[in-house]
């Protein structure tokens, strides 16, 4: 058959995937680093915000570097077993790898690092599935922009182009000569509940934050002594036990489907 003259539509946002080159760049820059920094942390975190990690990683610059990616891939690199492992004691690390963890490499020692981290804690509005903090309570009477969450007189009224969207998300809310009107206290969320899409959506127009972001170190390696300390308290995986594809099946070779990718990594 003769080829078609039609048109044809070219999607010029299509790329080709980069799974197999960014999983052999971060373990190939994570074996790199280990040998040139005195302490490797794992971290965990929480109320995970993009900006707030580049925050800790512009803060860290000068001393130390920071890996957020595929933590397959991290665990694989640090090793997954002493007669794998770069270092001695880097392997015993990888149990402390599990959910949105990563890894920095760092010439600050534990007490330095673990005070600045402790230090930085952002807050940002809260996403659907994060737990309230505390209740929130719109008051009766006239909406403010702040929900009676600073004084009337410092506030402004809400805007009455927002009061069809207040009752779509649930708020018995009218107008009256302009004025946004709610005839009762309405509760938001209450303190220690999983918040759900509409509950963000009402604290964020609000000006509620609740998400905390926080980066908890989980565990530290020393290059000195080859020994590895983990945090009271810090949760560890069995990465052998899992019924999830383990670190010892990550392939650093092989075909594109066999590897990872890395969600983000320096």
């Amino acid at each position: 058959m003769p080829r078609s003259k039609r048109a044809k539509v070219v999607h010029l946002t299509k790329t080709q995937k980069k799974g197999k080159e960014l999983t052999l760049r971060l373990y190939a820059n994570i074996r790199e680093c280990i040998p040139q920094y005195p302490y490797l942390y794992v971290f965990r975190v929480d109320n995970m915000r993009n900006n707030h990690l580049k925050d800790v990683r512009s803060q860290l610059a000068n001393d130390s570097r920071v890996f957020f990616g595929k933590t397959r891939v991290m665990a694989k690199a640090l090793g997954d077993s002493p007669s794998t492992e770069p270092y001695p004691a880097t392997s015993l690390l990888a149990a402390h790898l599990s959910g949105p963890c990563g890894l920095i490499f760092s010439q600050r020692d534990p007490q330095s690092m673990l005070h600045y981290l402790s230090t930085f804690r952002p807050i940002s509005y809260a996403r659907a599935g994060t737990i309230a903090s505390y209740s929130f309570t719109l008051p009766g009477g006239m909406l403010y922009t702040r929900g009676g969450e600073i004084p009337i007189t410092e506030d402004v009224p809400l805007a009455h182009s927002l009061e069809p969207t207040l009752r779509k998300l649930g708020v018995p809310t009218r107008l009256e000569k302009g004025k946004v009107m709610l005839d009762e206290e309405f509760q938001v969320c209450k303190e220690g509940e999983v918040l759900g899409s509409g509950q963000t959506t009402l604290l964020k127009m609000f000006g509620v934050a609740m998400a905390e972001f926080g980066v908890e170190v989980r565990a530290w390696w020393v290059k000195e002594t080859g020994t590895v300390e983990a945090v009271e308290g810090a949760e560890q995986v069995d990465i052998k036990g899992t019924n999830r594809k383990g670190v010892g099946d990550v392939e650093m070779g092989g075909d594109d489907g066999d590897l990872g990718t890395s969600d983000e990594e320096e």
